[in-house]
């Protein structure tokens, strides 16, 4: 099992959001770079780092930050999602050193985006699915597409995302552990490598999780 470490980025602090509501916010550190340290010395094998402000904006809004944890991290992949919304932007992120960039909002309203992207940076492009009751949410999770995870999941089987981040908007930032059966649900709809996130809380989320992945998470 890799288990990746999440840093959300808002105003270059660390932060966490209660259900993905800006106002709700909780600052856990101010150096976000000395996170990634503490992280890597602790084993991690990949950091995931989340723009909160350009995934609202549509547009980086950390990008100084990311790049200092991306030096920082050395040998050790870094992904970001938030805010990736044009070729010039992932390229920027590709040359800063990111190893794998996470597209959200654009997979739901230009899924013709990440054909795009996996074409120009084959093995780079991960898929973030974001949901609430099954149905993916977008622009930061500020609105609702009405279209469901698994749905959207099937159109990129085979243009080659390596792999999708699924959150349960209502479990992130919760403390109520993951949505194994929903995550599972997804893992067995399609044969692209599923990343679970959102409201891991403790070592019982991780043997839950452990148990299924033999379905591909």
């Amino acid at each position: 099992m890799l288990i990746i470490p999440a840093i959300d980025l808002k105003d270059g602090k660390c932060v966490r959001l209660r259900q993905g509501r800006m106002d709700d916010d909780t600052v856990f550190d101010e150096n976000p770079v000395a996170v990634a340290k503490r992280w890597l010395q602790q084993g991690a094998r990949r950091i995931h780092l989340v723009d909160l402000d350009g995934a609202f904006a549509g547009e980086p809004r950390n990008a100084r930050v990311v790049g200092e944890i991306c030096k920082a991290c050395g040998a050790v992949p870094v992904q970001i999602g938030g805010g990736i919304r044009s070729l010039d932007i992932a390229s920027a992120y590709i040359d800063a050193g990111l190893q794998y960039l996470i597209i959200g909002t654009l997979a739901v309203k230009q899924p013709a985006f990440v054909d795009a992207l996996c074409q120009r940076f084959p093995g780079h492009v991960i898929v973030g699915l974001d949901a609430n009751d099954g149905l993916v949410a977008t622009e930061g999770w500020a609105e609702a597409s009405g279209i469901t995870a698994v749905s959207l999941a099937k159109r990129f089987e085979d243009v080659g995302v390596c792999a999708i981040v699924y959150t349960d908007i209502s479990r992130d930032g919760m403390m109520q552990g993951v949505n194994t059966a929903a995550t599972a649900a997804l893992a067995d709809a399609v044969s692209i490598p599923i990343i679970a996130s959102g409201g891991v809380t403790n070592i019982d989320d991780i043997d839950a999780l452990g148990k299924e992945l033999h379905r591909g998470i």
